[in-house]
């Protein structure tokens, strides 16, 4: 059986259907046909999680939570949190399985409320999630209504760590496809919500990127935007330099540019609803992504600074609409 055959069997409205089945095979290529050399290992994690009792699960809490009806036995707690822990390290969430809290380096519950207050009600809507991660927002936008939601993010341990969570959460509305946002280009669908967070600015083209998400929603869809900006004059970003110790870093510019390229894309209404300074207590170290952080890419004793010398990172929600008609159409 394969790890994406729930979602694809899934009622799903005629049209997603049709487009998902178009998806399956290129998924499932990718997802279990993988060279990477830990690839093994992590399926083998998949396979050591015990199976467990579900009473409860909320998708609406700060950590996404599974629960029993009464506390499982320490066994079963190590040899879950054992599993978990194979697949690490854990980028977003916090998750909660039954009482194995997973602290993930971004507390993806503070984005979450910066974000929701702007959202269009996602009440029956189909949700896409480009760069999707491990599924922490897909879950909340679950919690928050969603009849779908597609995520998509090449990565593949994100994809495993999407379903060891959703084995115990059982959701059968939600997945993250093991593909980048480039598919849509010969495979669109019109969703009603598109989120794209954390990814604008590794894209090389980043009009290209605007363009795909257009094309992605049905007329009057809502984006929702998260990237970096530098509204700084004394900045000087060069297209592919190191930031903050990310490389392949190639779009950041300020936030007024930001709005007349996504202008430029097509949209309608783009507003920057929301400008926050990321901190050491939002992204940061833990038992469960011990790599280099945040305070490893900031200049010691100037936290707003990056190590480059570059303006500490300052992130943006951007929202806006599809016209009902495009430029192209009229």
């Amino acid at each position: 059986m394969s790890l994406l055959d729930g979602f694809l069997q899934a009622p799903h409205t005629p049209a997603l259907s049709r487009w998902l089945h178009e998806l399956e095979p290129l998924a499932k290529q990718k997802l279990e046909a993988s060279g990477h050399g830990d690839y093994p290992r992590w399926r083998l994690a998949l396979d050591q999680l015990p199976t467990l009792p579900v009473e409860r699960v909320d998708l609406s809490a700060e950590a996404v939570s599974c629960f029993a009806a009464s506390p499982i036995s320490t066994a079963d707690h190590e040899q879950l949190a054992a599993a978990l822990m194979q697949l690490s390290p854990w980028r977003k969430g916090p998750f909660d399985l039954f009482g194995v809290r997973i602290d993930a380096e971004w507390r993806s519950n503070q984005k979450w409320h910066r974000v929701a207050p702007h959202l269009h009600a996602l009440n029956g809507r189909n949700v896409l999630d480009v760069g999707s991660g491990n599924g922490y927002y897909a879950m909340r936008m679950l919690g928050a209504g969603a009849a779908s939601v597609v995520g998509l993010d090449p990565g593949l341990l994100f994809n495993l760590q999407f379903h060891a969570i959703n084995r115990y959460c059982g959701q059968t509305r939600a997945a993250v496809l093991p593909l980048a946002g480039e598919v849509l280009e010969q495979h669109p669908f019109p969703f009603d919500t598109v989120f794209s967070m954390g990814v604008l600015y590794h894209r090389r083209d980043p009009q290209a990127h605007l363009r795909t998400l257009l094309d992605s929603l049905r007329p009057g869809g809502q984006l929702i935007l998260e990237t970096l900006v530098i509204d700084d004059a004394r900045a000087n970003f060069v297209n592919g330099q190191r930031y903050a110790n990310m490389r392949n870093i190639w779009y950041l510019q300020n936030s007024t540019d930001l709005l007349e390229l996504i202008a430029a894309a097509g949209f309608d209404d783009a507003r920057c609803v929301d400008f926050s300074h990321t901190t050491v207590s939002e992204q940061r170290q833990t038992s469960w992504m011990t790599f280099h952080s945040l305070a490893q890419a900031l200049e010691p004793g100037d936290s707003s600074r990056t190590i480059e010398g570059h303006p500490a990172p300052c992130r943006v929600i951007v929202t806006a609409v599809k016209p009902a008609v495009t430029a192209l159409e009229q």
